[in-house]
């Protein structure tokens, strides 16, 4: 994409933007429409960041690359992979179509966010159009300049509902020189309470699986510190190509668990909670990731019993994959704020978004 045209497109999206919040008409920002499930039922004009692609600068030494929204996901993953670096947040990759704007925008991470972090913890800047059609830029393109660091992170998880994200710059990381995964049998309490106690021990733990009487563990780095750990854990060690498999089968949401629950036409819930809490009382087939933080729930339990049970454990609860009459009754697809948590979101949304443009109930049904 040239930089005329780019420019281009930048104009009509404002103009779009500005012509929306006068007639008061709902947008919903869609990229390459992966994550159309994820989220309250979607109203609003589609406005496409498709066209607007091409990674704009990647510096390999400084860990840094800069691309437009509607850059595909795999052609970010290709420019990094040249370099042996990588996304190490390792965002789910639900078709061919995902961007790197949607990415940011759903804040959806992978098995090594158990290691690495999340997506808002490697965003460090943004080019964003607001509700009122402003091109504003927050951050910068190195790590050291940090200036407007948190409003790019808002960004991440926002859903597109307080602004279209435009332009992303992400810190990268080497891709690990040596990587194993184990397996042990175990019921979930015990899983949970393994992960916990190797979470405080100086061990290359990348990611974590628990699921149908099996852990799996998988180790990352130097192939020292993988060989020692792999000695001093034990376990059923699995062959590289089944290994890699797995995990990618996890983070793309392709693993059996999720193809099942699908078409199980149960709710999918994903449940956020502290990683020593025990198993919940809840029916349904469980997944059980990032040491005991995430816990992926199939079952056709009430709402209601669902995030009693999580905020009783310390955690919430979303309707992750459900029909827009699930999500409904529900009272959305996210655990509903407590008032100050509201009040906060508000106030955000009217600073971003004064006329209400982007994606109404995408996040809440009320805004």
């Amino acid at each position: 994409m040239t930089m005329d045209s780019s420019d281009t497109l930048l104009a009509d999206f404002a103009a779009r933007i500005r012509h929306a919040a006068e007639t008061n008409t709902a947008l919903r920002i869609e990229g390459g429409g992966s994550k159309n499930f994820y989220g309250g039922p979607l109203h609003g004009e589609v406005l496409s960041t498709a066209a607007y692609c091409g990674v704009i600068a990647y510096e390999p030494t400084e860990l840094v690359i800069t691309a437009r929204a509607g850059t595909p996901l795999a052609e970010i993953e290709a420019v990094l992979a040249e370099r042996q670096q990588m996304l190490a947040f390792e965002p789910p990759r639900f078709s061919p179509a995902s961007t790197i704007g949607g990415v940011v925008a759903a804040g959806l991470s992978g098995p090594r966010r158990l290691q690495a972090g999340a997506v808002r913890d490697f965003v460090l800047g943004t080019q964003v159009i607001d509700g009122q059609g402003r091109v504003l830029t927050f951050g910068g393109q190195v790590m050291k300049n940090v200036a407007g660091y948190d409003v790019s992170r808002v960004m991440a998880g926002s859903l597109g509902t307080l602004g279209l994200i435009a332009e992303v710059s992400l810190k990268v990381l080497p891709v690990p020189v040596a990587e194993a995964t184990l397996r042990f049998a175990c019921d979930q309490a015990e899983g949970i309470l393994r992960v916990n106690r190797w979470g405080g021990q100086p061990l290359p733990i990348s990611a974590t699986a628990w699921h149908d009487g099996a852990l799996l563990v998988r180790l990352s780095g130097a192939e020292a510190a993988v060989s020692a750990a792999q000695a001093t854990l034990g376990g059923e060690g699995l062959e590289s190509e089944v290994g890699r498999g797995f995990w990618q089968g996890l983070r793309d949401q392709s693993h059996p668990f999720f193809t099942t629950a699908l078409q199980s036409g149960k709710n999918l819930w994903r449940l956020s909670l502290p990683s020593v809490a025990q198993p919940l009382d809840l029916p349904g087939p469980v997944l059980v990731e990032w040491g005991g933080a995430l816990r992926w729930l199939n079952s056709d339990a009430s709402s209601d019993k669902v995030r009693a049970a999580a905020l009783a454990a310390g955690g919430h609860a979303t309707l992750y994959r459900a029909s827009d009459e699930a999500k409904l009754r529900a009272g959305g697809a996210f655990q509903p704020l407590s008032a100050g948590m509201a009040a906060l979101n508000r106030n955000l949304k009217r600073e971003f978004d004064p006329k209400g443009v982007f994606g109404p109930g995408r996040l809440y049904p009320d805004f």
